[in-house]
Order: structure tokens, then C-alpha cells, then sequence
């Protein structure tokens, strides 16, 4: 078997699995080597159930979600700054 065989292999591992439990399948489905093999040839086991077609991919990638979260974040840290100075100009001010 070559790759594209054993790929292709999982992928119908996947879907035989689904169609048999009439969901999408769990890790705990399985034995551990076909989670094993599985995993080798698709990735992670979101990404696997997405290349078997039985999981939509997320509209934001992971990589998108993680650079909006940064910039959420140091938006925050900017208006926390902007309160601190505010609250130590007013206290100079009324010492």
C-alpha cells in the first residue's frame, strides 16, 4: 500500500465508523493503533474527521483565531494603561 492508499485507507476507517454509530466517531471508538494510524496519516483528530468529510473546517482558521486574540488582548492592556494614567494624573492632582 502507498500513501495515498493508506490516507485513503483512514479516510474510509473514518467514514465506515461514522455511518456504523450514526455520529461523528471518538478517539474511544477505536483501538489505540487505529487512533495511532489514523492520526499519522490525517493530523489531529478534528483535522482527520474534516478530511473525511465528516466535519465542517472552522470559518476561522486556528491561526486567524490565535492573531485576533492577541490583538484583543493588547487592545485591552492599552485602555488598562490608559486608566492607570488617568488615575494617577487625578491623584497627583488632588495631592
Amino acid at each position: 500500500m502507498n500513501k495515498e492508499e493508506k490516507t485513503q485507507y483512514a479516510v474510509q476507517i473514518l467514514r465506515n465508523k461514522a455511518e456504523e454509530l450514526g455520529r461523528l466517531p471518538k478517539k474511544a471508538d477505536f483501538d489505540n493503533e487505529t487512533v495511532c494510524f489514523i492520526k499519522q496519516k490525517l493530523g489531529a483528530w478534528n483535522r482527520a474527521l474534516e478530511s473525511a468529510g465528516l466535519k465542517e473546517p472552522p470559518e476561522v482558521s486556528a491561526k486567524d483565531k490565535s492573531r485576533l486574540k492577541r490583538e484583543r488582548r493588547k487592545k485591552l492592556l492599552k485602555e488598562q494603561k490608559k486608566q492607570m494614567l488617568s488615575l494617577v494624573k487625578e491623584t497627583e492632582e488632588n495631592v
